[in-house]
C-alpha cells in the first residue's frame, strides 16, 4: 500500500522539530521520521502475533548507526555489533514510559525500532527517539493511552532551557528528561549538581511546559494521517469468583502480610494460595492464580490508603533497618557492605591509572571516562535458580543510575588522576537495590580514599493511588514496587539532588505530588546519610597500599615526543623496565602510577635523562659511540652526541684516538661550545685540568642508559 505523505512541524527550544511520515518504511504499521538541527531518528511500530501471556509483548530497541556521525566501528570486522550501553539505556528510556500507557490486556506482540540515521552531536537524539515512538503508536492502530511528549532540560545563566545542546550541558548544573501527557508527568530520568528539591520541582514545570507543545504536533499529525484503532476485547475474570475468594482470604492476609521476613511471607502467601485452590472446584489453575492475584493485590492497595499499614508491619515513612560497614576486604582498594532490612549490596572500589579508562565507540563526542559503576543482580539474591550470562538491561540500567548519582561529587581528574571502577554486588534483593547500591558506592569510594566532595545516599519513593487519594510511601520494598503505581528513585548529598529516575504503572503523577515525594525523600536521605557518616564520616587520608600510587610529572611539550618513542616503544619501555604505569597528557604532564615506590622513582630518573638539555658548562658522562680519525663522539644525553676532538681527550699529546678510547667506553666530559648548528662540542682535557668557569646552576651529570624496546 502506497502511503500519502505528510509532515508537521514546531519550534521546540528555538529550533524546528519535524515529525514525517509515508516517505519511509511503508511495510511497518507506522514510521516516523523525527528531525531536529541536523539530527534525524527513524522509529518504526511493527504489529505481531497474538500472545498467551497477561503483559503487554512488547520490545524496544534502539539501533546506533555509527555512519550517523560520521564513524567507521573499531574492532575486525567494521560493523555495528552488539547494542552500546547508551544505546540500552535509551532503549530503556523509551520503553519506560509507554508501557503504563498501552492497554493492559493487549497480548500482541509489539516491537518499536529507533534506528539513528544522522547526528549533528549537537541535539540528543535519544529524546527524539521517544518523541517518534510515542507519534508513531498514536497514528497506528494500536491501542495508546497518549500521546506523551519528552524534552531534555538544562540550565543556562540560571534559567531553564529546552533542549540544550551537549555543549550547553557541560556547564549546566542539570541534565534531565521528562516525559508526560497532557497533564501528568510519566516519566523522568537525569542527573544533577546537588540541586535543591524546589528547583527541581520548576525544571519538571517547565518540561511540562514545553511538553504540551509536543503533544499537538502529534495530535495534527493523527489527524493528518492516523489510523482507525484496534477495538481491544478485554478479558474479565467471573467477578462473582473473585468475590467469593477474597471473602476466605481476607481474614488472613493481614496475618500473613505483618510477616517482616519476605521469604516467609512468600511461603505463607503460596500455602494460603493452595488452600484456596483446594476449595474452588473446577476453576482452572490459571484462574486461581489470576484471582488470587488480584485479590492480594487489592488488599494490600486498600491496606495501604485505608489503614495506613505497610506489608512487614511499617508505617508510611519508615525506613527499614539500617546496617553499615566499611573496609570489610583485605585486597581491594576499597569496599562497603550496605544493609537496608533485606536489601543489603556489597560494593567494590578499584583504582587505576588513566590508561585504564573505558574507551567509547558511539554517537556521542565522548571518548572515554574513567568514572565507572557496574551493578550485578545475580539469581541467589532472590533465592532463585537461574542462568547467569551476559548483564541484563536492568542491570546496565541500575549501573548507570548509580554511577550518575555519585558524578556529581567525583573528583576532577587534575585533582585524583585514577580511573575509578565500582562494582556492586547485590547480595539479597527486597526492593530498592540500585540505591543500596548508590549508599554502598559511597562508602567504598571513601574507604579507597577517594576524596569525594559528600556522600551520596538513595532512596526509593512509592505510591499507592485510587484516583481519589493517595498515599506516598517512603523506601518501599519489593511487594511495594510490584503492587504499587510508582517507583521515584531520588539520590543525592545533604545539600542536594544528584539523580533521579521516575517510572509510574499508572497515567502519571501531578506536580504537586512530586513534589510532596521529594520533600519526603529529602528527609529520608539525610536520615540515611546520618548512619552512614557513623560508620565512615569523611574520606580516608591515603589510598590503599594496594593500589597504584600516581605520580604527576612535568616535561616540555617538545619533549614529548621522545619520551613516547616511535610507535611508543620508549614509554612502554619504560612501563616494563620500572613496573610502571604511564600516561603522558598533551600539556607535557605525565602520571606515573605504581605501587613500588622504588618504579616510581626509576621511571622519573629514565624520563629526565629523556628530556634533559645539554648546557655548555656542564659536565656529563657518557659513552663513546664513535670513533673517528679526528675525535670520538660521545653521547652525552639519550639521542644527543658530542665530538671530543683529539686535542681535547687528554691533558697529553694524543697522535691515535684509540690509544685513549675505545667504542663503549664510559668517559666524563665537559661541554665546552655548542654551534649555531645545535653541534655541541667536548673536552676531556678540561676535566684532567680542573673544572672551568660554568654556568651557574649547570649540571654535574651521569648519563642513564635510555630506555630501549626489545629487539
Amino acid at each position: 500500500m502506497i502511503r500519502r505523505c505528510c509532515s508537521v512541524e514546531s519550534a521546540i527550544g528555538g529550533k524546528r522539530l519535524c515529525l514525517e511520515v509515508g516517505k519511509l518504511a511503508p511495510q511497518t504499521s507506522s514510521a516516523v521520521s523525527v528531525t531536529y538541527g541536523d539530527t534525524v531518528v527513524l522509529v518504526t511500530v511493527c504489529l505481531g502475533q497474538e500472545r498467551a501471556v497477561d503483559f503487554t509483548p512488547l520490545t524496544v530497541d534502539y539501533e546506533e548507526r555509527l555512519y550517523a556521525a560520521g564513524k567507521i566501528p573499531g574492532g575486525f570486522f567494521r560493523r555495528e555489533g552488539r547494542p552500546t550501553e547508551e544505546a540500552i539505556l535509551t532503549s530503556r528510556l523509551i520503553d519506560r514510559p509507554l508501557r503504563p500507557l498501552l492497554p493492559a490486556g493487549f497480548s500482541r506482540e509489539l516491537q518499536i525500532v529507533a534506528t539513528v540515521f544522522s547526528v549533528d552531536q549537537e541535539n540528543r537524539s535519544d529524546v527524539l527517539a521517544l518523541i517518534g515512538a510515542s507519534a508513531a503508536l498514536h497514528i497506528s492502530e494500536i491501542p495508546f493511552a497518549g500521546p506523551i511528549g519528552a524534552v531534555g532540560i538544562g540550565v543556562n545563566d540560571g534559567e531553564f532551557i529546552s533542549n540544550p545542546t551537549f555543549s550547553q550541558l557541560q556547564e549546566s548544573p542539570l541534565d534531565l528528561v521528562v516525559c508526560g501527557t497532557q497533564d501528568r508527568v510519566v516519566m523522568i530520568e537525569g542527573e544533577a549538581k546537588e540541586v535543591e528539591e524546589s528547583f527541581m520541582v520548576s525544571a519538571i514545570g517547565f518540561a511540562q511546559r514545553a511538553n504540551l507543545d509536543i503533544i499537538e504536533l502529534q495530535h495534527e499529525l493523527r489527524k493528518e494521517c492516523g489510523k482507525p484503532k484496534i477495538e481491544l476485547e478485554v478479558k474479565s475474570l467471573d467477578p462473582y469468583l473473585v468475590e467469593e475468594t477474597y471473602v476466605l482470604v481476607k481474614d488472613r492476609l493481614d496475618e500473613v502480610l505483618a510477616i517482616p521476613e519476605k521469604g516467609l511471607r512468600e511461603k505463607t502467601i503460596s500455602s494460603l494460595k493452595d488452600e484456596v485452590a483446594e476449595k474452588m472446584e473446577g476453576v482452572s489453575a490459571g484462574d486461581i492464580s489470576s484471582i488470587f492475584e488480584q485479590n492480594l493485590r487489592r488488599h494490600v492497595r486498600r491496606n495501604t490508603l485505608d489503614k495506613g499499614t505497610r506489608p512487614g508491619g511499617r508505617e508510611l515513612s519508615q525506613i527499614r533497618p539500617i546496617s553499615c560497614e566499611a573496609g570489610i576486604l583485605p585486597r581491594t582498594h576499597g569496599s562497603a557492605l550496605f544493609n537496608r532490612g533485606q536489601t543489603q549490596v556489597l560494593t567494590i572500589a578499584t583504582l587505576g591509572s588513566l590508561s585504564k579508562e573505558q574507551r567509547l565507540d558511539g554517537l556521542t563526542l565522548e571518548e572515554s571516562k574513567r568514572f565507572i559503576h557496574h551493578y550485578n543482580f545475580p539469581p541467589f539474591s532472590t533465592g532463585e535458580v537461574k542462568r547467569i550470562g551476559t548483564p541484563s538491561r536492568r542491570e546496565i540500567g541500575h549501573g548507570a543510575l548509580v554511577e550518575k548519582a555519585l558524578s556529581a561529587v567525583i573528583p576532577r581528574e587534575d585533582e585524583f588522576p585514577y580511573t575509578i571502577r565500582l562494582v556492586s554486588e547485590v547480595l539479597s534483593s527486597n526492593g530498592s537495590t540500585s540505591m543500596a547500591s548508590t549508599c554502598a558506592s559511597s562508602l567504598s569510594l571513601m574507604d579507597a580514599g577517594v576524596p569525594i566532595r559528600n556522600p551520596v545516599a538513595g532512596i526509593a519513593m512509592g505510591l499507592v493511588d485510587d484516583g481519589e487519594r493517595y498515599s506516598l510511601l517512603t523506601d518501599i520494598e519489593g511487594m511495594e514496587d510490584h503492587y504499587g503505581d510508582m517507583d521515584f528513585k531520588i539520590a543525592g548529598t545533604q545539600k542536594g539532588i544528584t539523580a533521579v529516575q521516575l517510572d509510574v504503572k499508572n497515567m502519571g503523577l501531578g506536580l504537586d505530588t512530586l513534589g510532596e515525594a521529594l520533600g519526603r525523600a529529602n528527609k529520608a536521605r539525610r536520615e540515611i546519610l546520618d548512619r552512614m557518616i557513623e560508620t565512615l564520616s569523611q574520606s580516608r587520608s591515603s589510598i590503599s597500599k594496594y593500589a597504584p600510587h600516581m605520580v604527576k610529572y612535568k616535561i616540555p611539550q617538545d619533549k614529548i615526543g621522545a619520551v613516547i618513542g616511535p610507535g611508543g616503544r620508549v614509554i612502554r619501555s619504560i612501563s616494563e623496565q620500572a613496573k610502571v604505569s604511564l600516561d603522558v597528557e598533551n600539556d607535557g604532564t605525565v602520571f606515573i602510577g605504581s605501587s613500588n615506590e622504588e618504579g616510581i622513582g626509576e621511571a622519573i630518573r629514565m624520563i629526565e635523562s629523556l628530556t634533559r638539555e645539554v648546557v655548555v658548562g656542564g659536565i656529563y658522562t657518557g659513552k663513546v659511540t664513535r670513533i673517528l680519525g679526528f675525535g670520538a663522539m660521545v653521547e652525552v644525553l639519550p639521542g644527543k652526541e658530542g665530538l671530543v676532538h683529539i686535542s681535547e681527550l687528554a691533558d697529553h699529546y694524543v697522535k691515535h684516538v684509540e690509544d685513549v678510547v675505545k667504542m663503549g667506553d664510559e668517559i666524563t666530559v665537559v661541554v665546552i661550545g655548542i654551534d649555531r648548528e645545535g653541534r655541541i662540542n667536548l673536552s676531556r682535557k678540561a676535566v684532567f685540568q680542573g673544572l672551568p668557569d660554568r654556568e651557574e646552576n649547570a649540571p654535574l651529570h651521569k648519563v642513564d642508559s635510555p630506555p630501549r624496546a626489545p629487539a
